[in-house]
């Protein structure tokens, strides 16, 4: 089985969609899965939808974890990870900016090379993103250079989110992995490379969100790079 943890936070307008590419995805395939959505209390009404949703596709297959308020992106997947049942556990967001066609390549992947990781990457073997202007690509990029620069990980997409983990590895490494927001994904990559984890990758297209605004801000740019110092000095 295999389990899709999708963070939420006033998402009222993606959930619905990225559920149902999710569930088309997986059927097709004859795959079998579950979701598990991780809402921080939206006060847009998220949590109303994805109460829709399980009445549609069933309580079994779309599960909800409600939480009192936002608690960062670390946590939530802590949280959601509790309550898993699959065998694999795919990491994504849920506005859309990954698309859940790139999962079955992720499995496939997995199952070629029996990786631990299967990670998507925007930065090689022709992946890609649509619908950032120069200033949040230059961003990206140079985050995503900083890190290789002084962690030297051996991926090429670090601070990427789309990925696929062995629920066991990635218990292992949520023990470890102390980080909030984005550089939760920083940090959950370099320690698994440290630990000896198998990683692969698949090249993904990353493409901006539709509807509602960005979580990116100042503090959590703070909050990346003061995680960067800390890997820095203690992996």
């Amino acid at each position: 089985m295999i389990t899709v943890l999708l963070p939420t936070y006033n998402e009222r307008e993606n959930v619905a969609i990225i559920t149902f590419l999710l569930v088309e995805v997986f059927e097709s395939r004859g795959i079998e899965f579950e979701i598990v959505v991780i809402d921080d209390n939206s006060p847009d009404g998220t949590q109303e939808v994805v109460a829709e949703l399980q009445r549609a596709f069933g309580s079994d297959r779309i599960v909800l974890h409600g939480r009192p308020g936002k608690l960062g992106l670390g946590t939530a997947y802590k949280h959601g990870l509790k309550v898993a049942r699959g065998d694999f556990v795919v990491l994504m967001d849920a506005d859309l900016s990954h698309h859940p066609k790139y999962i079955p390549d992720m499995i496939q992947k997995q199952k070629q090379t029996n990786a631990d990781i299967v990670t998507g990457t925007r930065y090689a073997n022709g992946g890609g993103v649509f619908g950032w202007n120069l200033k949040r690509k230059v961003t990206s990029r140079g985050a995503n250079t900083l890190a290789q620069v002084l962690l030297q990980p051996g991926v090429s997409d670090l601070t990427g989110s789309f990925r696929l983990y062995r629920t066991e590895c990635l218990e292992v490494l949520m023990e470890k992995c102390t980080s909030k927001g984005y550089a939760f994904q920083m940090e959950i990559a370099v320690r698994a490379s440290r630990l000896g984890y198998r990683i692969e990758e698949v090249p993904i297209v990353f493409v901006d969100r539709v509807f509602g605004a960005s979580k990116l801000g100042g503090a959590e740019i703070r909050m990346y790079l003061q995680g960067l110092a800390r890997l820095f000095f203690t992996t």
